[in-house]
């Protein structure tokens, strides 16, 4: 399961209206290879669902995760940050043994 803060909902709210997305569309959270710690989050928006797909609804948002990236997101949170030190969204994923400085990065 993957949960999503209530700055983050707000966010993906907005951008999902910002960027013209229907009703039908869900956020997929996936991982990939790169980033400088190995490994890292990509975020979009997606109107398919497929059988490889884990569907997960917090807060109103519904998630899409394929299986294999589900490994390492368990139990991980989806947050908003808009400080000082930067704006996006982040993830703290209890999996992630060491990240990057930027956070948009891990390795289990």
């Amino acid at each position: 399961m993957i949960t999503v803060t209530d700055k983050a909902k707000d966010r993906l709210a907005s951008l999902k209206v910002e960027e013209g997305h229907t009703p039908k569309h869900n956020v997929r959270v996936s991982v990939k290879g790169g980033g400088c710690s190995g490994l890292m989050y990509d975020l979009s928006f997606d109107d398919q669902i497929t059988e490889k797909d884990e569907v997960f609804e917090d807060k109103g948002i519904k998630l899409l995760v394929d299986k294999k990236s589900m490994l390492y997101l368990l139990g991980t949170t989806l947050d908003f940050t808009d400080g000082l030190n930067g704006k996006g969204f982040h993830f703290v994923n209890p999996n992630a043994t060491r990240t990057c400085g930027c956070g948009e990065s891990f390795s289990i």
